[in-house]
């Protein structure tokens, strides 16, 4: 059975930190793109950052740029997302997307696979 499971999520305050990972299991996916979505209360889920199979290319919504930075280790089949200087405007679930197509279709629809989600809370 195929398994996105996030986690790192947490409250945290406006200016600091926070790590989420995205741990999959029950195949490979290596040859995958992978990405962060976030759904903030009462919003429709957004795109946040997605990075190619072999981690060369990565793309980010522009409103985290320059503050999140997402990586990917293939032989751990984990992603990863950095986020630093976080606003409040940054709460909300965030959740890990993979699938076989290129950044461009996997910030446009989303991934195959989807995790449950991570809460993220960011405190004025």
């Amino acid at each position: 059975q195929v398994q996105l499971v996030e986690s790192g999520g947490g409250l945290v305050q406006a200016g600091g930190s926070l790590r989420l990972s995205c741990a999959a299991s029950g195949r490979s996916f290596s040859g995958h793109a992978m990405g962060w979505s976030r759904q903030a209360p009462g919003k429709e889920r957004e795109f946040v950052a997605v990075i190619s199979w072999n981690g060369a290319s990565t793309d980010y919504a522009d409103s985290v740029k320059g503050r999140f930075t997402i990586s990917r280790d293939n032989a751990k089949n984990t992603v990863y997302l950095q986020m630093n200087s976080l606003k409040p405007e940054d709460t909300g679930v965030y959740y890990c997307t993979a699938g076989p197509i290129s950044n461009v279709m996997l910030r446009k629809r989303g991934g195959s696979y989807w995790g449950q989600g991570t809460q993220v809370t960011v405190s004025s």
